[in-house]
């Protein structure tokens, strides 16, 4: 039986280190597929949005991906805001093939991928002005989450975007039915249901962002169970 009251450890199967090539392609296709029709995306672009409420248009903004797949998330970013912001966007990830596959998904698009751990960018005395995660966060334990909100804290100039999962018995349960009827990919069928027990509810948000030391944020619930958590950067408290 699954518990809701605690995030399973349970590892993800897209956590392995050699997934085949063929087979982490289909997984990142349905993703885009699946963010699409649950509203994902949206609730990253209104979450950016906040942040640049007070944002002269003509201001050159760098926004850095964290855990950034496939992609698809900056392309959306591109696609919705480019036009009114002056963007440069980067994604970074720790897996070649992620990297191969976004630069060919999103070639159109004026996106720069770098295979990293985000830990090491600012050793590249790369600097940004916000910081988003899109479904990465329930990927990691407790500690790490809190030191990923730390360093977003202190290294986005803006501040930090956070779009992930609400865990509920209702998520868990619809998306494994869902799954189960479309997908053709076996990580998507294992890891989807599994994504909903390893993310979160309000309270433990509460309790990363306490232990993280960042005493402004706000925390949104939308449809279909996603969080959006924004926070200011260090120096714009």
């Amino acid at each position: 039986m699954i518990s809701f009251k605690n995030r399973t450890n349970q590892l993800e199967l897209l956590d392995a280190p050699n997934i085949p090539t063929k087979d982490l392609y289909q997984n990142l296709k349905e993703l885009h597929t699946i963010n699409s029709l649950l509203g994902g995306y949206n609730v990253m672009i209104k979450g950016i949005e906040r942040l640049l409420k007070d944002v002269p248009p003509n201001k050159e903004i760098k926004i850095l991906d964290i855990g950034s797949g496939g992609g698809d998330t900056l392309k959306v970013i591109h696609r919705k805001l480019s036009k009114k912001y002056n963007l440069k966007l980067y994604g970074v990830d720790l897996k070649k093939d992620c990297i191969d596959y976004a630069s060919e998904n999103c070639k159109k698009y004026d996106i720069t991928f770098i295979l990293s751990d985000y830990r090491d960018l600012i050793d590249q005395e790369l600097e940004f002005d916000i910081v988003v995660s899109s479904l990465f966060c329930h990927h990691l334990t407790n500690h790490d989450l809190v030191n990923l909100f730390q360093w977003m804290h202190t290294h986005a100039k803006i501040g930090a975007v956070v779009n992930d999962l609400h865990r509920h018995p209702l998520a868990y349960y619809s998306i494994q039915w869902l799954t189960k009827l479309i997908s053709k990919s076996y990580l998507v069928k294992n890891d989807a249901p599994l994504s909903v027990a390893r993310s979160f509810k309000r309270n433990d948000f509460s309790r990363y962002l306490k232990e993280a030391n960042i005493t402004k944020h706000r925390l949104t619930w939308f449809w279909a169970f996603r969080w959006l958590l924004t926070f200011n950067g260090k120096n714009n408290d």
